[in-house]
């Protein structure tokens, strides 16, 4: 993993420095342990040999360092610690590996749970109309199955590169791999899609996610997420929302962040307000709705979209806000059930969803809840 942001770390080596003190041969303490002792200027073999350092407790001479590792007593490393002739030693302590983080929307919606039942979304297609996926990221690379892009210009014509970032960072909360790198997604084992009607500058066209909605279900994809959106959609737009819905796949909508303190207003974007999308909400992870979240009659459904944690193109990792990061905890959740029950048509699948939702509070702000995986995939 070569970055990580948003309170992650990189993987970092520690010692633990030994304080100096006493005199050679002084204390009582027997114990031994292993020590890194580096010398002034030039390594010092005999001075371990003084201080009573046997030949086979010399364990490494490394080669670029005047550096030793030894084993030693407690009472020899602060003798050694005290000499002019050596510039630092240190207790050889134990390390490991930052690993995958979870980011707090995975849990929240029992995609963890749900995983540990046996469902990560395999054999589930999962197609995200964005700016396009990242095609080498260390954490999408084994689970990207495929792609198409609306653009003819060669800025954009490629669906893996993304130079905006954003459906990179979709992508990973659908379904980043488990592994020891970065973060994991709801339906880590899913197979994604990159479908490019959003340019790198983020913008596209009505007609450009018409095209795309059309090669979804050419395709046969079985969850299409979308997060994007405008104040007006089209008629004919709606049409091919309609029918990607009707031929079976169910079609994931970011509600909008057109939102306001007070959430009482009309403000759900297009093409979430299409009766055949589900229009997904943000919350915090207290389940508090996002003041940014559109409201409205439209909304369905909640999901995680306040500082949620994913890729970002170039191996590394980021936290966004808005409903553009709710819908694919929705998308993802839906992998995981649809691996669990494929039988399920679109329009069963997203009545199980809203019927196994966590209920929140007002319709208008929350729809039917916060999606619950598991409550969805036993029932």
């Amino acid at each position: 993993m070569k970055k990580l942001s948003a309170g992650i770390l990189a993987a970092s080596l520690f010692a633990v420095p030994f304080t100096a003190g006493a005199a050679p041969g002084a204390g009582t303490s027997s114990d031994t342990g292993e020590y890194l002792i580096q010398f002034e200027g030039s390594a010092e073999k005999g001075l371990l040999q003084a201080f009573g350092v046997a030949e086979e407790e010399i364990l490494h001479e490394y080669n670029h360092l005047p550096v030793y590792l030894a084993e030693m007593t407690e009472s020899q490393a602060q003798g050694l610690a005290n000499h002019p002739h050596v510039a630092a030693l240190d207790k050889n302590a134990e390390v490991e590996a930052y690993g995958q983080t979870v980011p707090y929307g995975i849990p929240q919606i029992q995609s963890i749970e749900t995983q540990q039942e046996g469902f990560t979304g395999e054999g589930v297609s999962v197609a995200v109309l964005d700016t396009g996926i990242d095609g080498s990221h260390e954490d999408l690379v084994d689970n990207l199955a495929g792609g198409y892009s609306v653009f003819t210009d060669a800025e954009n014509a490629d669906p893996f590169y993304d130079a905006n970032g954003h459906g990179t960072h979709v992508a990973g909360t659908i379904g980043a791999v488990d592994n020891d790198l970065g973060v994991i997604g709801a339906a880590p084992e899913a197979d994604l899609y990159a479908v490019k009607v959003l340019s790198n500058e983020g913008s596209g066209s009505l007609a450009g996610i018409a095209e795309g909605l059309e090669w979804s279900i050419d395709n046969d994809i079985d969850i299409i997420n979308m997060s994007l959106g405008g104040s007006s959609g089209s008629s004919i737009l709606e049409d091919f929302t309609d029918l990607a819905y009707e031929e079976g796949s169910l079609v994931v909508a970011a509600a909008g962040n057109s939102g306001n303190r007070g959430g009482n207003n009309d403000t759900v974007g297009y093409p979430a307000n299409y009766e055949s999308a589900m229009a997904v909400a943000a919350v915090d992870e207290n389940n508090d709705r996002a003041s940014f979240s559109s409201t409205g009659p439209a909304v369905e459904i909640s999901a995680p979209g306040v500082n949620v944690l994913s890729t970002t193109p170039g191996d590394t990792y980021d936290a966004f806000n808005g409903t553009s990061m709710a819908a694919p905890h929705v998308a993802g959740a839906a992998a995981q059930v649809l691996e669990a029950k494929p039988d399920l048509g679109s329009s069963e699948l997203r009545s199980l969803l809203n019927d196994t939702a966590q209920g929140l509070g007002a319709s208008h702000q929350y729809g039917n809840g916060l999606v619950q995986t598991l409550d969805a995939v036993k029932k």
